[in-house]
């Protein structure tokens, strides 16, 4: 079964670096939306169904914090797994993410296989990369 993705993070750079990744570890990707804060993030959770949310903190307009609550906090939304992939790592920001539930946290800059272990986690399901291009690298 197919996962629709949706990921956001105000760089563009890095939506298309995740979206990569998640094409090339054999994970068995839908469709990924992608949004450029928490605003546009609901907006597409509003026309989409989505089966795994990667989000960023710190981001203009509705930051992490506010997105993931909101997200959270709606009926359909909120067991949507989410895992936060910021540059953050300070416990009293961190915090309020696992008490709001969120499924995991990457630290960037991360290995390709950090993002392979969380879905692997979560989903159950990743297979074997298509060509390793990426292992070994940080992101």
């Amino acid at each position: 079964m197919p996962y629709n993705v949706l990921i956001v993070d105000d760089s563009a750079t890095m939506r298309a670096l995740i979206r990569k990744i998640l094409a090339i570890s054999g994970f068995n990707l839908g469709r990924c939306f992608e949004g450029a804060n928490g605003r546009e993030g609901l907006a597409i959770l509003e026309q989409h169904w989505v089966d795994l949310v990667l989000s960023d903190i710190h981001m203009p307009e509705m930051d992490g914090n506010a997105f993931i609550t909101a997200l959270k906090g709606h009926p359909l939304w909120k067991t949507i797994p989410v895992v936060v992939v910021s540059t953050e790592s300070r416990e009293e920001v961190l915090a309020p993410f696992r008490r709001l539930g969120v499924a995991g946290y990457i630290k960037k800059p991360f290995k390709p296989e950090t993002i392979r272990r969380q879905l692997s986690t979560l989903l159950g399901e990743v297979g074997t990369p298509d060509a390793g291009e990426l292992e070994g690298c940080d992101f």
